[in-house]
């Protein structure tokens, strides 16, 4: 699997999106099939259309992206993108834990069963019947091709069925509140690593990208627009995070030594684990009390 294409360095807004955190965001919104080309064209931006390989295959709905979501619209119960690493899962569910973590990013969502026709003999449920939900994970296989200059990616979504996962992503993820928290302390101590690296002297394709993280980015074209401003202003101090920290281990830079640069390093992926955790908190939306 070809992972981790989701955060290019380049200094457009919805370059530092993630595939999952759009994906979760725009599930979620989507509440009429007639917005479902809308959410599509926000989801796969300048990407050839994302498939969708479901794994076994048990009946999923939809054969493409914007199938899936005319099929989900109204119908998402809970959706999150949590974002796993090596030595870190983030609590993604066994059938997929593997290639999410492989990939860094993940979309799990719970969706109320379509209407079925019952069978010979069988009693429709009334209408005070709980609803069938089904829990789904997604997870994005990104392929580059073209040059640097104009660049592709093939996106295939591999689709399975999982357990309930609300009460354990809750718990690994966190509040809102613990986010921001945590995000001030990263921006903090990623700024001070960008600037002992000086980045923008032994990287001249990285000054752009610097220029355009010095201060907050504004992702509203990329969010829907039912966003409340807290979670939109931890979405993006997120995705502002991990853009800062991409480019600060993207070499040792100014390092004086190996020791240095380990330092750095582990300090920089505590700063990232905060950032991951952060934007999932954003992504969140589960039923109250789940």
């Amino acid at each position: 699997m070809t992972s981790h294409a989701s955060r290019p360095t380049r200094p457009d807004p919805g370059a530092i999106v993630p595939r999952s955190a759009s994906l979760a965001l725009w599930l979620w919104a989507t509440v009429r099939p007639d917005d479902a080309p809308a959410a599509v064209r926000t989801v796969v931006d300048d990407d050839e259309p994302h498939r969708l390989v479901e794994v076994p295959p048990d009946g999923l709905p939809a054969a493409d992206l914007e199938e899936l979501f005319s099929v989900w619209a109204g119908r998402v119960r809970s959706a999150a993108a949590i974002f796993p690493g090596p030595g870190d899962a983030m609590g993604a569910p066994a059938p997929i834990s593997p290639i999410a973590i492989d990939a860094e990013e993940c979309v799990l969502v719970t969706v109320a069963a379509g209407p079925q026709a019952p069978g010979a003999g069988v009693v429709p449920p009334g209408p005070d019947a709980p609803e069938v939900l089904e829990h789904w994970a997604l997870v994005p296989e990104v392929e580059r091709f073209g040059s640097v200059l104009e660049p592709g990616h093939l996106v295939t979504w591999t689709v399975a069925r999982i357990e309930t996962w609300e009460h354990r992503t809750l718990g690994v993820v966190g509040t809102l509140d613990d986010a921001q928290r945590q995000l001030r302390l990263g921006l903090r101590e990623a700024t001070e690593a960008l600037m002992e690296l000086d980045v923008s002297r032994w990287r001249e394709d990285a000054a752009g990208v610097i220029a355009s993280l010095r201060e907050p980015v504004d992702l509203r074209s990329v969010l829907p627009r039912d966003v409340d401003a807290r979670r939109a202003e931890v979405f993006q101090s997120a995705a502002r995070l991990r853009a800062i920290v991409d480019l600060a281990t993207a070499d040792d830079g100014g390092a004086v030594n190996l020791w240095q640069a380990d330092q750095r390093s582990t300090a920089l992926r505590e700063v990232d684990r905060a950032a991951r955790r952060a934007m999932s908190a954003a992504t969140l939306h589960v039923p109250d009390g789940a």
